[in-house]
């Protein structure tokens, strides 16, 4: 179990001003940099003052010493599945996520529990346990993921994420055709503001769903089946959408039709910009090789 000190404060003797615990630490401590990952912290009794756990409400004193402290965790099993490392140094990695795995959760065929697999432990000061997802790809998407394997990493994706500075793009098959080769979608999901944009890489005829379109998919929030529900706003539902498709949507065996291809973001430690392509799946123009071709065979 991991119950290690991440970082010590120490205000200063002629400290003077009224100012809150929260608030101080909030202000002068560069491990938990947003409001929301400090009030957890709070409320899992992270925080210590001379070994006493703080609520965050108290006032800050004249040479008090705040120590925040690491979660509690146990190293998971490891789920020995081969994944595709796309990038990885001592900071971090992204790899790409199979269809038909969860991320994370409860049970243990999951992307996390195979980590320890694929990628090689950090020899940094501040390396965490094991190397830990930063984001969610929902079961049945496939792609890009990026994993921190330090405390540092972890902290800065975080807020990059709660910043909306990380960039990523997917591909996805969807029934019909789209208003316009490009645009944008902003239906509220559950009464929250949601927005995509999309474009059109490639259409072609069906006799299944009189079209299909090859689309590129650019999330700038992150609602739960974000890029689904939008899709299916339009009339034009990603195949193989079982929650948000229509009849004749799905294909048996084939899974669902969307998969991470792109992921930008600014390195830790670095500050460089990283991009992290990988190739949609092959099933995509597999799929729309078979509907030309019983098209065309239609039509003659």
């Amino acid at each position: 179990m991991e119950s290690l000190i991440l970082t010590t404060l120490n205000v200063n003797n002629d400290y003077s001003k009224k100012e809150r615990v929260f608030d101080y630490i909030l202000k002068y401590n560069t491990i938990i940099t947003s409001r929301n990952g400090l009030k957890k912290a709070f409320k899992k009794e992270r925080i210590l003052l001379n070994n006493t756990v703080l609520n965050g409400a108290e006032w800050c004193n004249a040479g008090d010493v705040y120590q925040i402290l690491g979660e509690e965790e146990k190293v998971p099993k490891i789920f020995e599945l081969d994944l595709d490392v796309l990038f990885e140094d001592e900071d971090c990695a992204v790899i790409y996520k199979p269809a038909g795995f969860s991320v994370s959760g409860n049970q243990f065929r999951t992307i996390e529990n195979a980590l320890l697999h694929n990628i090689k432990p950090s020899d940094l000061i501040d390396k965490m346990p094991w190397p830990k997802p930063c984001h969610r790809l929902d079961a049945p998407t496939s792609g890009v993921l990026l994993i921190a394997k330090t405390r540092l990493a972890r902290v800065s994706f975080g807020q990059q994420f709660e910043d909306k500075t990380i960039k990523k793009k997917y591909h996805a098959v969807v029934m019909g055709t789209l208003p316009h080769q490009e645009g944008d979608v902003k239906t509220p999901i559950e009464d929250k503001a949601s927005h995509s944009s999309f474009k059109v890489l490639k259409t072609i005829p069906s006799l299944r769903s009189e079209h299909l379109s090859i689309v590129e998919l650019t999330p700038h929030t992150g609602r739960t089946h974000q890029l689904r529900i939008h899709m299916a706003s339009l009339g034009t539902p990603i195949v193989g959408d079982k929650l948000y498709g229509t009849d004749g949507n799905t294909l048996e065996g084939k899974g669902l039709f969307l998969s991470s291809v792109e992921i930008t973001f600014k390195h830790p430690r670095t500050d460089t910009f990283e991009t992290i392509k990988a190739p949609q799946p092959e099933k995509f123009e597999k799929l729309l090789l078979r509907e030309t071709k019983m098209w065309e065979k239609f039509r003659s």
